[in-house]
């Protein structure tokens, strides 16, 4: 299973896309929008004391932000209140996969359910995406023509690729790391590959909440030597302290 994603200004450019794609054949089970939300202390009560006909009205505020004006609805969708984000609306296969029928939940985290073919060291960038407003597009591809040609479709579309993403982020933190590294700016200039490496580290779901030695045995074998750095385990506590500042990886709730 592979993986094309694109990121983008506006979910109107997102769900345009989207169409391109589905016009590609692939199925709209394999496509994936992610969306910033409606405030809903702002829209509607979600409590459990919510007055009747509510569910419905979230309902409606729903469908109109997950392709509807465009006539491309990307399946059932849901909308999520994510710590460090904010409301999202998820459709297509991650809001089938955190909530059955019913709307039973299937998984208690985002990550959690980020199972079939995303890959979660890509998690946090999407995160980001979304915490700056943007819309991330996700196709989940088997056939690698077909992944070729979406790849295309979203260059096209002026989406931003994952790789280009992950650089502007980091440029965005740079400077500030930089700054207050020990030994100064030479020594992090000299360390930086180790230091992002383990700052990466330390944003993947797995490791989210976890102590340096709860995480270690996993480390050892994704990263083998490196994390033994002392560069490296000053980057992984500096990305703790990052998704701990942005309450990333401390669960979700349904919205709508």
């Amino acid at each position: 299973m592979q993986t094309v994603a694109g990121i983008f200004a506006t979910r109107g450019a997102a769900e345009r896309a989207a169409a391109q794609l589905e016009a590609l054949g692939i199925p709209r089970d394999r496509i994936t929008l992610l969306s910033p939300g409606v405030d809903p202390h702002k829209a509607v009560p979600v409590d459990d004391g919510e007055r009747p006909g509510v569910g419905k009205a979230i309902g409606a505020v729903v469908g109109a932000g997950t392709g509807a004006a465009i006539g491309f609805p990307l399946g059932a969708a849901v909308t999520m209140m994510i710590p460090g984000i904010g409301p999202i609306i998820a459709s297509g296969i991650i809001g089938a996969l955190l909530f059955g029928a019913g709307g039973a939940a299937v998984g208690a985290t985002l990550e959690e359910s980020l199972v079939a073919g995303i890959p979660h060291d890509d998690l946090f960038l999407y995160e980001d995406a979304l915490r700056r407003g943007r819309s991330v597009l996700i196709a989940l591809l088997e056939d690698d023509t077909l992944a070729a040609r979406a790849r295309e479709v979203l260059d096209a579309a002026g989406a931003e690729g994952i790789d280009t993403a992950r650089e502007r982020w980091w440029v965005g933190l740079r400077s500030a790391e930089q700054e207050h590294y020990e030994g100064g700016i030479a020594a992090f200039d000299r360390d930086e590959a180790l230091f992002r490496r383990g700052f990466e580290a330390a944003l993947s779901p797995a490791h989210r909440g976890r102590t340096w030695e709860q995480a270690l045995p996993d480390l050892r074998a994704r990263h083998l030597d490196a994390c033994e750095a002392p560069a490296f385990r000053h980057g992984w506590e500096r990305g703790q302290d990052y998704q701990r500042e942005f309450g990333f990886g401390t669960g979700l709730r349904k919205i709508a």
